[in-house]
């Protein structure tokens, strides 16, 4: 077993290997699977079967400056903002864009109307919560 894990190391230097891109395609794998047993056709089957080679692709491609780009493209443009976009806490916070920069801004819920200063741009403006 050591034997085959030393070889798979040697095959594997230079080369890409599984970052946060493949495991969040893996993830819209598994959404396409579920919803590939409600939705009749092969084009979800197909596009499935597309996002695996890609997968296996970028895990094995030796062109890491390509990869670690497109990496480094979906944590700022899609891991972050969804990841901090799912842990917002609705509940007790009412969340809202400044209306001149647009910064996302939050206030407790339940104060009625409020004077907010954007943290960005130090807009004062009104908004009820």
């Amino acid at each position: 077993m050591g034997n085959f894990r030393y070889k798979l190391a040697q095959f594997m230097i230079g080369r890409n290997g599984f970052d946060a891109f493949n495991i969040g395609l893996i993830k819209l794998i598994l959404i396409f699977i579920v919803a590939d047993l409600f939705i009749p056709g092969r084009l979800l089957g197909r596009l499935t079967l597309f996002m695996w080679i890609y997968i296996y692709y970028r895990a094995f491609s030796k062109n890491i400056e390509r990869r670690r780009a497109e990496n480094q493209w979906y944590i700022s443009y899609v891991h972050l903002p969804l990841k901090s976009y799912l842990s917002r806490d609705r509940k007790n916070y009412c969340y809202f864009k400044c209306p001149t920069c647009k910064q996302t801004l939050r206030a407790p819920k339940g104060r009625g109307k409020i004077r907010v200063t954007c943290s960005r741009c130090h807009n004062v403006f009104e908004k009820k919560v």
